[in-house]
């Protein structure tokens, strides 16, 4: 896999949580961590597309391990949603 196609899929996986979070019910703890699961996971696109922009290669390597902690953090709230019962295991993205 390419840069190119990271780019695309990272992009894509933004797309598919906000499609996701926009169609969960509305419940105050829902809402909390839906809104932190929105700010991960969006950033790991964003932080990717900084770290194909790095100085160096320990600027690289620095920036990515910031993706993978944000990736890392959107599954967080993800088990997070499904361990609380606030949503199903059945519901997939795409």
């Amino acid at each position: 896999m390419d840069k190119v196609e990271l780019k695309q899929r990272t992009k894509k996986f933004s797309i598919d949580v906000i499609k996701f979070v926009e169609e969960l019910p509305r419940k105050r703890s829902l809402d909390i961590l839906s809104h932190q699961l929105l700010r991960s996971s969006t950033s790991i696109g964003a932080n990717y597309r900084s770290a194909c922009r790095g100085k160096s290669t320990a600027d690289f390597i620095n920036k990515i391990i910031i993706v993978e902690e944000e990736a890392d953090e959107s599954v967080y709230w993800l088990e997070l949603m499904e361990e609380s019962g606030l949503i199903s295991s059945i519901i997939y993205l795409n």
